[in-house]
C-alpha cells in the first residue's frame, strides 16, 4: 500500500510535466535540425562505446 501511495503521485506529476513540455514544445520555434543533430552524436557515442567497448 506505502508503494501504491508513493507511485501514483509520481505517475500522476511525470504525466502533467510531459503534457506540460509538449504544450510549450508546441509553441515553441525550434530549430529541429540542431535537435536531430545532437540526438545523432549522442545515439553515435552510445552505439561507438557498444561496439568498442571503451568510454
Amino acid at each position: 500500500m506505502i508503494r501504491f501511495v508513493i507511485i501514483l503521485p509520481l505517475i500522476v506529476v511525470t504525466w502533467l510535466l510531459l503534457i506540460r513540455i509538449i504544450r510549450d514544445v508546441k509553441k515553441a520555434n525550434i530549430d529541429w535540425t540542431g535537435v536531430a543533430t545532437i540526438v545523432g552524436f549522442i545515439a553515435l557515442a552510445f552505439w561507438l562505446r557498444h561496439v568498442t567497448g571503451m568510454g
